[in-house]
């Protein structure tokens, strides 16, 4: 297999996700939860080389993959956050 900058880049970005998702439950804050958003869409628009099985498909080329899911999950994580954050 020959690992290419694409890959590369989507690797370090997926643990960048991991990471913020980390931060994010561990200290909740408003900036935790607004990096980790920016991250999750990051996610979804980069992802292409390692994005995984079709789960949904849109179009022949677009649909809902197995890795856009955690950008689905960071979102939650930071919607928590932000909720845990105003009950304070």
């Amino acid at each position: 297999m020959h690992i290419t900058p694409a890959f590369f880049h989507g690797l370090v970005l997926l643990n960048l996700l991991f990471v913020c998702g980390a931060w994010t439950l561990a200290k909740p804050s408003r900036t935790a939860a607004f990096v980790l958003i920016g991250v999750s869409v990051l996610w979804i628009l980069f992802n292409g080389p390692i994005e995984g099985a079709v789960l949904l498909s849109f179009t022949p080329k677009n649909g809902l993959t197995e890795s856009d899911l955690l950008s689905v999950v960071g979102l939650g994580i930071a919607i928590y956050a932000l909720r845990r954050r105003r009950r304070w």
